[in-house]
């Protein structure tokens, strides 16, 4: 009983975790910036007030931190920039929109936002993991 409570250190089931962990996020980051890199300087509509060129950075951090994430190359790097972009999130649904964090009929909120924001915290402080091209190329961190 005592084995299932003890920490441990990284083992081989904690870094497939976060290679499973990686591949679905950065697939779920693909898709949520492919519209965007799509037309990255006005996907927010002409009425929002977030400058074009953040409206990009934006685009690009979500479309090419999910490849990060995936292939586990500059994955710190990536992550950053997705943590970047959920802060601005979770601060827009929060204090801009007033949404809730999380909304019993189905509406708005911001709930996905932090738990993405949380994944990608746990990337920037933890790494990749063995199992990826950071590893590969940089060594150990």
């Amino acid at each position: 009983m005592k084995k299932i409570f003890a920490v441990q250190d990284q083992t081989v089931a904690l870094d497939l975790v976060l290679l499973c962990m990686r591949i679905v996020v950065g697939y779920a980051f693909i898709l949520h910036g492919w519209g965007k890199i799509q037309s990255p300087f006005t996907w927010m509509g002409s009425e929002s007030p977030v400058p074009t060129v953040f409206q990009a950075l934006a685009a690009i951090a979500e479309f090419g931190g999910g490849f990060s994430l995936i292939l586990g190359l500059l994955t710190r790097l990536g992550a950053l920039g997705i943590d970047c972009n959920m802060m601005v999130a979770v601060f827009m649904h929060r204090f801009v929109m007033g949404d809730p964090f999380v909304n019993a009929t189905g509406g708005r909120s911001y709930e996905l936002a932090v738990a993405y924001l949380l994944i990608a915290l746990l990337l920037v402080v933890v790494g990749p993991g063995r199992f990826s091209l950071d590893r590969r190329i940089f060594g150990r961190a």
